[in-house]
């Protein structure tokens, strides 16, 4: 970067130490990956100086014939990779996604149904701080208190007594797999549409390691980052029926041109995830989460659910006298990357809660091995059993930064050795 150093020195600063930053800890946060470095070739690509609004083959502006061969590839594999009919790689976030199925098939008022924020749901799914449960009427099924797993015949039970016109299913941080057949019986008993938000087990689906809802849901929404492990973006599978009014709604209905850079990027992650290597990498993905729940539980530590099926565990920061914000600012300390998170029935505000959200995505890109994750974990139970004390907090610091020497990310091991030295 050293044609951004000489013209801004500030940036090129951040950008450095965003780099020390993601080799000197280990990122746990569920909703975070590392990509390949090809994929950041084609973000940063000459794609970034194209306008092209509208869709292959109709488009708004001219010389498009080369964006319309990179849409295109897009499409085509995400139809492929996940079995779908149709499907859109235009919006710019998850979010945007949301948004626009909502936008394509619902009018302002109508009822979803989705689960709670604080139960795992996600807030475009209905929250009161999004735009989502603004525009609509959002009502909320949750998680039973007993098991902590979504409650099907509770969610009928509420399906027909509200008459959603949407019925949606996925959320940011549940741990267990989603009964999809269920939620198609529900919402055809109360007629309406289902939407299944994908975005954290989207690579797990692709990998064959969690049930498919393509074949269920009217609507599927994802990101590619995460356990996709792609470019940061959104995109929709649906029914072919749905696409002309899904089309309208992304554009010109709540976005402007599409960012090409990105949908190159897309395109390659789908290529990538149809490999047998990707399929390896999401195999470790899971058995990481399996080895690190495992034992952050047999140390007497809650873990929401007992534990997990997919890539991500809800730990109970309560059950070892800590707030989700004091464990996050404590793991953080030892150089351990983490998020504090609402878990079901919390007695505590969003800001301070009783968990910690751990995910393996993007320690599994890193190349961390189940036994890897084992001493992380193991370093985990220890800071959290004893925050405060300094020789446990030196004893994990070295720990983390001797697996963090393992594994340079983006550099060989001896930029690796440069860099951090430089910055110590």
């Amino acid at each position: 970067m050293e044609r951004l150093a000489s013209l801004d020195h500030e940036l090129f600063e951040a950008l450095k130490g965003e780099l020390v930053r993601i080799n000197t800890t280990i990122e746990l946060i569920a909703s975070e990956n590392f990509v390949p470095s090809v994929i950041m070739e084609a973000q940063g690509s000459i794609l970034t100086n194209k306008y092209a609004e509208g869709y292959p083959g109709r488009r708004y502006h001219g010389g498009c014939a080369y964006i319309d061969i990179v849409e295109s590839l897009a499409i085509q594999r995400a139809k492929a990779l996940f079995g779908a009919e149709y499907a859109n790689v235009q919006p710019h976030s998850g979010v945007n996604a949301n948004l626009a199925v909502m936008h394509a098939v619902l009018k302002p008022g109508d009822r979803i149904l989705g689960l709670d924020l604080h139960h795992g749901g996600h807030l475009s799914h209905g929250s009161r701080v999004s735009i989502t449960g603004r525009v609509y009427q959002a009502q909320s099924y949750g998680v039973s208190k007993e098991t902590e797993q979504i409650d099907y015949d509770e969610v009928a039970r509420i399906a027909r007594e509200i008459r959603p016109r949407m019925l949606i299913a996925g959320g940011s941080a549940y741990p267990r797999v989603i009964d999809f057949p269920r939620f198609r019986d529900i919402a055809d008993e109360v007629g309406a549409y289902l939407l299944v938000d994908m975005a954290h087990i989207a690579g797990l689906v692709a990998a064959g390691l969690h049930p498919s809802p393509v074949p269920f849901a009217d609507f599927v929404t994802s990101t590619t980052t995460k356990t996709l492990r792609g470019a940061r973006g959104g995109f929709i599978l649906a029914k072919e029926q749905y696409g002309p009014a899904i089309d309208k709604a992304v554009f010109p209905g709540i976005q402007g041109g599409p960012i090409v850079q990105n949908i190159a990027g897309k395109a390659l992650c789908f290529k990538i995830a149809m490999g047998d290597e990707f399929r390896q990498y999401a195999r470790m993905v899971v058995e990481n989460a399996r080895v690190m729940a495992q034992v952050i539980a047999d140390a007497g530590i809650r873990l929401v659910t007992g534990g997990t099926d997919n890539h991500l565990m809800l730990v109970d920061t309560k059950s070892v006298g800590l707030t989700g914000r004091q464990a996050e600012e404590a793991l953080e300390e030892v150089a351990l990357t983490v998020n504090k998170n609402l878990i079901p029935y919390d007695t505590e505000k969003p800001w301070e809660t009783s968990g910690i959200r751990i995910g393996t995505a993007a320690a599994t890109s890193r190349g961390f091995t189940p036994d890897e994750m084992q001493t992380v974990a193991e370093v985990i139970v220890k800071v959290l059993r004893d925050p405060a004390s300094a020789t446990v907090k030196a004893e994990a610091l070295r720990t983390v930064l001797e697996l963090c020497r393992r594994h340079p990310l983006y550099l060989d091991q001896f930029e690796y050795g440069l860099l951090t030295k430089k910055e110590a």
